[in-house]
């Protein structure tokens, strides 16, 4: 079995086949550091939107950036695996920077696709999606289910008093 793990350019590539092929291409990015029912569900919500899906997640740097010096807890390779072996996801890339505007670009997907928590206009690369024809969606998040939230308890349990003091 081919793996879902690619670089950019095999994204980008593969995406343009897709899109050849007729294919209705969704994209939706992400830290997904320790993987929970909020983020599978997320996922199975986004790929129902098209035919294929495709995640743009942060590299372990990335993750640094907008998290702290004390994320990940999982490596990228990891948690690239992890999401790789799910049915929803079709494809998994990795990007550096501290968002994904310029793999979205690169990519232009038919539906760029986020949590409903974040307004439209604060999405990253959603001009570039909409200016090339495509839409942006927001899709319900099961409330009260975070990595964040997850390692609290765990430092609860183990560790009372500790506190992770990042999102």
């Amino acid at each position: 079995m081919k793996s879902k793990f690619i670089g950019r350019e095999e994204a980008a590539e593969q995406v343009r086949r897709w899109k050849e092929e007729g294919k209705r291409v969704v994209f939706s990015n992400g830290c997904f550091d320790i993987l929970h029912a909020g983020h599978v569900r997320y996922l199975t919500a986004a790929r129902k939107l098209g035919d294929v899906l495709v995640i743009g997640l942060n590299s372990d740097a990335s993750v640094r950036l907008i998290k702290g010096p004390l994320r990940p807890v999982c490596a990228e390779r990891d948690r690239a695996e992890v999401l790789s072996g799910l049915e929803a996801v079709d494809a998994v890339t990795l990007f550096d920077e501290e968002t994904p505007e310029l793999l979205i670009g690169m990519l232009l997907p038919d539906v760029l696709v986020k949590g409903a928590d974040w307004p439209v206009e604060n999405i990253a690369g959603a001009k570039a999606v909409i200016d090339a024809g495509g839409s942006v969606m927001t899709v319900p998040l099961l409330e009260e289910r975070s990595t964040s939230g997850i390692i609290d308890v765990v430092l609860q349990r183990y560790c009372p008093g500790a506190k992770l003091g990042n999102d």
